[in-house]
């Protein structure tokens, strides 16, 4: 039987062709140094300059190298997720493409995997050397995922983190949710997830690919992802009981509205037609809510149990 990596390193890449010589130098010297058996997965998301081209060439010289290359940009979460499926190591690092993360790292953030026994071991960029009008928005939006998780982290999106191997294979990232692994693995039931400050690098080539609308995103992700832990394999726990809620109301204020009519009509007081009353059609309206959103969990429930689809990505080349 042939003895498991040391390391699996996933890079997702887009447009990055300058850095990609520098960056697996560096992740081989560190490897070297420390003794480590390893690979690197590179995953190309639908570059449009020469990337593929270099990782192609990177192949020849450093047989640690595995590629794979998208037929159109899916996004990161996507390249994660075909990189983890592709990972053999023991403990899995991913990194970015663009220098700004630090192969340095690797030898600690491993020891803390394995010695320390977390399952996740996220990177924190104390000092970043991004501009003002990225690191504020970052560190509001880090402190509402912090408090929406219960996860006591400070850089939800630091692209470099290490995690035990069977980690990676449990949880499966889709959509934007990159910057949720700690959140999927905490439901999955890896609840031991610890923190490292790391080198934040300078960006030396290239500019940033991601603008300020994956702020947007981000929040939209935050709640899908935390209604997802909760409520993903049931959610009849969730609609069905606020359905459930909504109807009863709605029902016992229509019962009212119409039993205080016919007892103001057998008491000959004076009184409105129910129709009248827009207290009625609120409550009309209520019922209405309530039926559709008992509905929507049921139809969710039989959609979760049904579907056994996994995502599937059209991949143009791949290199072993």
């Amino acid at each position: 039987m042939n003895k498991r990596l040391d390391i699996s390193v996933v890079v997702p890449l887009y447009n990055e062709e300058e850095s990609l010589q520098e960056l697996v130098a560096w992740i081989d010297r560190v490897a070297t140094e420390n003794s480590l058996s390893y690979e690197v997965i590179m995953i190309d998301d639908g570059s449009s300059d020469g990337s593929w081209a270099e990782v192609e060439r990177l192949k020849e010289h450093y047989p640690a190298i595995k590629g794979i290359r998208f037929a159109r940009n899916y996004g990161k979460s996507a390249a994660l997720y075909c990189g983890f499926e592709e990972a053999e190591g023991e403990v899995v690092f991913t990194m970015d493409a663009d220098l700004q993360d630090s192969p340095n790292e690797i030898p600690e953030m491993r020891r803390m995997i394995l010695e320390d026994g977390y399952d996740l071991v996220s990177g924190w960029k104390k000092k970043r050397y991004d501009p003002a009008g990225k690191r504020f928005p970052s560190k509001f939006f880090n402190l509402t995922a912090r408090i929406v998780s219960g996860i006591k982290l400070h850089d939800f999106n630091c692209g470099l983190k290490a995690y035990r191997r069977r980690v990676i294979k449990s949880i499966e990232v889709y959509g934007e949710m990159h910057r949720y692994i700690p959140i999927l693995a905490k439901h999955a039931g890896y609840k031991k997830i610890g923190e490292k400050v790391v080198q934040h690098q300078e960006r030396k080539y290239g500019v940033s690919k991601f603008g300020m609308e994956r702020m947007v995103k981000g929040y939209l992700d935050l709640i899908t992802v935390s209604f997802m832990s909760h409520f993903g394999r049931s959610p009849m726990y969730f609609f069905g009981s606020l359905g459930t809620i909504m109807f009863l109301l709605g029902g016992f204020t229509t019962i009212w509205v119409i039993a205080a009519k016919l007892y103001k009509q057998a008491m000959g007081l004076p009184l409105r037609a129910v129709t009248d009353q827009p207290l009625f059609f609120v409550a009309i309206l209520t019922v209405i809510l309530g039926v559709q959103l008992f509905l929507a969990g049921f139809l969710g429930e039989l959609i979760n149990r049904r579907s056994s689809d996994r995502n599937s990505y059209l991949i143009d080349k791949k290199i072993k």
